[in-house]
């Protein structure tokens, strides 16, 4: 379970607050309230460490300007919240636009930030839901949410629940449309089109 401070923080306190912690503490502000978040299961981190590892590559074979960050902070605008998600692809071209970029490396325009995947953990109605809504709301163009443990509903991952990966893309509405993936499915990613990489690899991080 996530645990809250109980206070409510500004933005910009939020921000002070992290600069007075040690820098293996992972701290989000979810609607003013800093939540301390707990340590990742080792295969939450092995998946994390698969993806950045592939996409990092795709960015390169593709050309792309684009990179994975190590903690830059995602802030939806007009909202008390800021998160970190477990892989965040960063579009270097639009860092200039970004005001807290450069001081305090905060992400808040779509542009920035083609892709996002949050691997899910214990808090998994944080993914499905808080940030899925913010995420939406951004514009961010891709979302992944990677249940390697099937912890999300039966409402939301099937009955009977199985490990399962949602990609969500935004439509031309603005309102964000999922697919589901599982056991030998290869992904498709808008992003990278041509990525040949199955569920299971995923899961297991096993590059075939």
């Amino acid at each position: 379970m996530t645990q809250s401070l109980q206070k409510i923080f500004t933005f910009d306190e939020f921000l002070a607050f992290l600069a007075t912690q040690p820098e293996n503490t992972r701290y989000e502000l979810h609607d003013g309230d800093i939540i301390k978040m707990p340590p990742p299961p080792g295969q939450h981190e092995q998946i994390v460490a698969f993806l950045t590892m592939i996409l990092g590559y795709e960015c390169l074979r593709l050309r792309l300007n684009y990179g994975i960050p190590k903690t830059a902070t995602v802030k939806p605008e007009n909202k008390t919240s800021g998160y970190y998600p477990d892989v965040l692809l960063m579009n270097f071209s639009n860092l200039s636009n970004e005001p807290l970029w450069e001081k305090q490396s905060v992400l808040s325009y779509p542009d920035s930030i083609p892709l996002v995947i949050e691997v899910v953990s214990t808090n998994w109605r944080d993914d499905y839901h808080k940030k899925f809504a913010d995420y939406e709301e951004m514009g961010i163009p891709e979302y992944w949410i990677v249940d390697y443990a099937a912890l999300g509903s039966k409402e939301l991952i099937g009955d009977p629940k199985q490990p399962t990966i949602t990609i969500y893309s935004l439509s031309d509405e603005g309102e964000y449309r999922g697919k589901q993936f599982r056991g030998d499915d290869r992904i498709e990613s808008p992003t990278f089109l041509d990525l040949n990489l199955t569920v299971q690899q995923i899961f297991h991080c096993v590059i075939e």
